[in-house]
């Protein structure tokens, strides 16, 4: 069976992924594409045999050639596409963040509960990176003993106008509180925000931050983001653990030596790092909602999750008080 799939926004990270279905992993067929700008849907189509450009989202949710949808569009549209598309019984992958705030994403993950089964999966790609993987199974299999501290370092060579101070936590950190949720297997309970010296590269951003949580069993936190560092994109994580340590290992593919120095390669970004992760995380959702074994990547909940967490991290850093992180009862569906 091939899974006949519509993108909702054909904007860069929409067209890598309709690149990804199209070229790189197997089993599924781009048939619908819609955008806000239109122009920008019909160009994406042109390199589509057959598919159709749809005026909105809710018009390619509809159709009935469409068997799942991918949501890529501006992030505040995110809950009405996703709500839908799990209405209407249809798998939907969507781009994190899941929603831009916390009652949006309970309110995606009450239309799920009500729909009883799972639909939903949300795109933190670190998950199906093979050094993360790794990182997961060395902590898993007891190999350094239980986890005391976790180091998680996000180096951006730099960022764009619009960035503001918000998105180091809300688009930057947001992957590194998904991924150390996962890793430990357990949620995150607090936060504090600390702003460093500035970068005298960052304008009026507050970069470095340094980010301290607290994990339910007591697992202590850092995360670093730096958005001006220059040097490439950098993405950091260490386990300290009882017995041992364990980390991330440098992302060169090779040790170079000349001209009296010693390094590896250091990528330009962050499509150039998770590359090959994206594939990954593509391909094991449309062979399990081809399969219909059920969803097993990243939930309604994690993106949840992980959006509480933003929104105490953005508090913090205005307030520079610890805050708690309050999630409530986790529903049946996601345990």
């Amino acid at each position: 069976m091939t899974l006949r799939v519509g993108v909702i926004g054909t904007g860069m990270i929409g067209r890598d992924h309709i690149r990804r279905l199209t070229e790189v992993v197997a089993g599924a067929e781009v048939v619908a594409v819609t955008d806000a700008n239109e122009v920008a849907a019909k160009e994406a189509a042109d390199n589509l045999a057959g598919a159709t450009v749809h005026a909105t989202g809710e018009d390619l949710i509809a159709d009935d050639r469409v068997d799942a949808v991918i949501v890529c569009s501006w992030g505040p549209t995110h809950e009405q596409y996703v709500v839908a598309s799990v209405e209407a019984g249809k798998p939907v992958f969507c781009e994190k963040p899941l929603a831009t705030t916390t009652a949006a994403c309970r309110r995606i993950m009450e239309a799920e509960v009500t729909s009883g089964k799972r639909l939903v999966q949300v795109g933190f790609m670190r998950r199906y990176d093979a050094s993360y993987r790794a990182l997961k199974q060395a902590i898993d299999s007891g190999a350094v003993g239980a986890p005391l501290i976790y180091y998680s370092g996000h180096r951006n060579p730099s960022v764009p106008e619009h960035y503001t101070k918000d998105m180091a936590i809300v688009d930057t950190a947001v992957h590194d509180f998904d991924v150390t949720r996962w890793l430990l297997g357990e949620e995150l309970t607090s936060i504090r925000v600390l702003a460093a010296k500035p970068n005298s590269h960052g304008g009026d951003l507050q970069d470095p931050l340094l980010m301290i949580l607290e994990s339910s069993s007591g697992v202590l936190v850092n995360v670093e983001t730096s958005v001006n560092i220059r040097y490439g994109y950098d993405i950091r994580g260490e386990v300290v653990g009882e017995t041992g340590t364990a980390a991330l290992a440098e992302t060169g593919q090779i040790v170079l030596r000349r001209q009296n120095s010693v390094g590896v390669s250091v990528p330009e970004d962050w499509r150039e790092r998770f590359i090959s992760a994206y594939d990954v995380e593509f391909q094991e959702w449309i062979n399990e909602v081809v399969s219909g074994a059920g969803l097993t990547g990243p939930s309604a909940w994690d993106g949840y999750a992980a959006q509480s967490v933003c929104d105490a991290g953005v508090q913090s850093l205005y307030s520079g008080d610890r805050i708690e992180i309050e999630l409530g009862t986790k529903p049946s569906l996601y345990s």
